[in-house]
């Protein structure tokens, strides 16, 4: 029999539905693997009493003996990333200011995904408030990459992406502003999908934003596509908190995802004309991986768009710092909490407090002519394809790339250039493993399809996942996380 946490979570869930398989046993072999190889890599920044997650298990198990109706995440194991609440767990934010912060109820993700029967086995690691792609805050430590610890696992869910590629657990979620979802799964050699604005509605903070949406989105991470669709048809869908979420039954996320791609057309935006630099290896082996869509029957066709990037680019730091240093301008207004903020928290909140009404103004417009550009390649093509990132896993010592091919990075989101503009356009975003380095590096690319084509997404990622099955072909080698173990929340690189 296949060992159950080599199991993705969609035949867990269909096995534990069917009683082929108890939930206990399932909760019972993540905890296992969770002991023996997290002090290594650091995933999780909070875990359940064993106690408490073997009950619920066990109550799960009952109540499908009893013929209950079962949702379809029932009795599965699921990490929750620690910029969601959940009830009576911490709630950090990887932030000093919040080490002591404990949530008092669970958000709406959380709701539904226990609507569905999902266990919350625990948190997952962030870097503080989300900000950056490298995992590290000073409250739960540093997050490593399984496949060379030495590295970065990536962010913002790095911990997430970990969880998963160590079949720590089944079933996760993550957030995406910069590529925090598209990033770690290409560096973990798992699945993330960034879905459109709209789609999943994040209601937490009802007093703003719920009329002009942040481009920050939740989704879902897993070890398969059917992984990814199964956990959107959990949590997407509307809410009246959420006034401009997508209103279309979310559940046809979790139909059949095997479909006919022969013929499409996919436009490579590989690094972007030279705007976003990529690293000679990382852009190699993302060239390479571009041969598997071949072998489906797909086109991949380069894609040169005759634009100044720095415009769309300039609009994207404008925005966000609006919208990031917006939730945090008011901590940054104490002196004393000011001091706790890491250094690209502060830069967020001193660019957005430089920032008058009509620069916002002047940036959605360029954000609109940049995201026309885009809508109107689908016109030629069915989907778009591009890096997760521009460079290799780093040192994990690193705090961000100074340079990538020679360039200097002036900002600590500059090296993430490629997946920002794709973010600045709304568009669904998936992230494909797309092969690894000569040093055994993964590296990932992104599909991308228009505004509430997730479907179509998911469709061709599976179709590419079955020509180049890299998560079922390539794990990260567990004798050498044995190794040298950390201690949980030990930041022994202290970026």
């Amino acid at each position: 029999m296949t060992d159950i946490c080599d199991m993705t979570a969609t035949d867990l869930a269909s096995g534990i539905a069917a009683g082929r398989i108890s939930a206990q046993e399932v909760m019972t072999a993540s905890l296992e693997r969770i002991a023996r190889l997290d002090g290594a890599v650091n995933a999780f920044s909070h875990l359940r009493p064993a106690d408490q997650l073997l009950e619920e298990a066990c109550a799960a198990d009952a109540a499908r003996a009893k013929g209950e109706a079962l949702g379809p995440l029932h009795g599965l194991p699921h990490a929750v990333k620690d910029l969601q609440a959940v009830a009576g767990l911490p709630f950090t934010r990887g932030s000093p200011i919040f080490r002591e912060s404990v949530a008092r109820e669970d958000s709406l993700m959380v709701q539904r995904l226990r609507a569905a029967g999902a266990i919350i086995i625990g948190k997952t690691n962030t870097p503080e408030f989300g900000l950056g792609s490298h995992t590290f805050n000073p409250v739960h430590g540093l997050t490593r990459n399984p496949y060379d610890p030495s590295r970065s696992a990536g962010g913002s869910s790095g911990g997430a992406a970990v969880a998963l590629a160590l079949r720590l657990a089944p079933s996760a979620d993550g957030s995406d502003y910069g590529g925090s979802l598209r990033n770690p799964a290409g560096w973990n050699n798992v699945f993330g999908l960034r879905p459109s604005i709209g789609r999943v509605p994040s209601p937490e903070r009802p007093d703003r934003h719920s009329w002009s949406p942040t481009m920050g989105v939740l989704g879902p991470m897993g070890r398969s596509v059917e992984d990814l669709g199964l956990l959107l048809s959990v949590i997407a869908g509307p809410d009246p908190r959420a006034p401009l979420c997508l209103s279309e039954d979310p559940s046809v996320f979790r139909s059949d995802l095997r479909a006919e791609v022969k013929g499409l057309r996919l436009g490579w935006l590989g690094d972007f004309g030279g705007a976003a630099p990529c690293d000679p290896e990382a852009n190699s082996v993302c060239e390479s991986g571009l041969a598997a869509f071949g072998d489906c029957g797909c086109t991949v066709e380069p894609v040169a768009l005759d634009v100044d990037y720095e415009g769309p680019w300039r609009a994207f730091i404008a925005l966000r710092a609006w919208q990031a240093g917006g939730a945090l301008v008011e901590l940054y207004r104490d002196p004393t909490l000011r001091t706790q903020l890491k250094p690209e928290a502060v830069y967020e909140v001193e660019m957005g407090l430089r920032l008058h009404a009509f620069d916002l103004d002047a940036a959605e417009a360029v954000r609109e002519v940049w995201t026309r550009r885009i809508r109107n390649l689908f016109s030629t093509f069915d989907a778009l394809l591009a890096p997760t990132a521009q460079t290799l896993p780093f040192e994990a010592a690193e705090r961000w790339p100074s340079q990538i091919a020679g360039r200097a990075m002036t900002t600590y989101h500059e090296w993430m250039k490629g997946v920002c503009l794709i973010s600045l356009t709304g568009c669904p975003s998936l992230a494909v493993p797309a092969g690894f380095s000569s040093g055994g590096l993964p590296m990932g690319l992104q599909i991308v399809t228009p505004h509430g084509a997730e479907l179509r997404a998911l469709r061709i990622a599976r179709a590419y996942a079955e020509a180049a099955p890299w998560t079922k072909m390539r794990r990260p080698d567990e004798s050498r996380l044995a190794r040298a173990p950390l201690q949980r929340g030990e930041n022994a690189a202290k970026p």
